[in-house]
């Protein structure tokens, strides 16, 4: 068994971010970055299905320029067999993003793809059903419980939605998005780190796949939400459906 574990590079969710001067865009300045939580939770997925089963090949991807680099080895560090970077300059949209991993899974013949719902960067949560969509293999998304049936064939996939986990069973090949309940991811360890510079790390020119993959959607401003205003205390029901409707304006 081969699982393909895409990891995006974003800024680490304990930094501080702020927006350019113009709003045109974040300013990266002295911010730190990480493995896309929602793929290091797909990836602690992935190193559990190999240790239940014994034999399974785990390849971790990203996309972009060197720096991706350090979160591919983080990757391989917590236990990924092999890592390819896609070398890519420019920024690129969920569309774009799932182009290029369509012709990595193609390279590659994975027996489905675990990758996090989404980037807590531009949280699109769109990538994973685009790439379906592209490969016309079935997905499950928002999956918190994951559990290999019928010989390995099938994936039984606990959803989480509005009204609740919704069950359902995806054959492979398939493409899979992990929710955040799904797992704890592990730290990773000296060992880990040590064997990580002796594993294999393939970097590929976009051109070299043979894709064409140009962004359709272009950010024009950013701006952070308006401040909240202070909450205050109410002593009776009529006080509060007053302020409702007469201030809030929402009744």
């Amino acid at each position: 068994m081969k699982i393909l574990v895409p990891l995006k590079r974003v800024p680490d969710p304990d930094t501080k971010i702020r927006i350019k001067a113009d709003g045109s865009g974040v300013d990266f300045d002295g911010v730190k970055f990480a493995v896309n939580p929602f793929d290091a939770i797909a990836l602690e997925e992935a190193l559990r299905i190999k240790e239940n089963l014994g034999d399974a090949e785990i390849v971790v991807v990203s996309i972009g320029n060197d720096d991706c680099v350090e979160q591919l080895r983080n990757g391989l560090a917590m236990g990924a067999d092999r890592a390819v970077l896609i070398k890519a300059a420019d920024e690129l949209d969920s569309l774009a993003i799932a182009k290029i991993l369509a012709a990595v899974y193609k390279r590659e013949q994975p027996s489905f793809v675990l990758m996090g719902k989404q980037a807590i960067d531009d949280d699109s949560n769109q990538a994973g059903q685009m790439l379906a969509a592209l490969l016309g293999l079935g997905q499950a998304t928002f999956v918190s419980k994951l559990e290999l049936i019928e010989n390995n064939s099938k994936a039984r996939c606990g959803r989480e939605t509005d009204a609740g986990i919704e069950t359902v069973a995806v054959k492979f090949p398939a493409i899979i998005t992990t929710d955040l309940r799904l797992n704890e991811p592990r730290y990773v360890s000296l060992p880990g780190i040590m064997k990580a510079k002796k594993k294999p790390l393939e970097e590929i020119a976009l051109s070299d796949l043979g894709v064409s993959a140009m962004s359709r959607t272009k950010i024009l401003a950013l701006e952070p939400p308006p401040k909240r205003k202070a909450g205050v205390r109410v002593k009776t029901v009529d006080e509060l459906v007053d302020k409702l409707r007469n201030e809030a304006k929402i009744i």
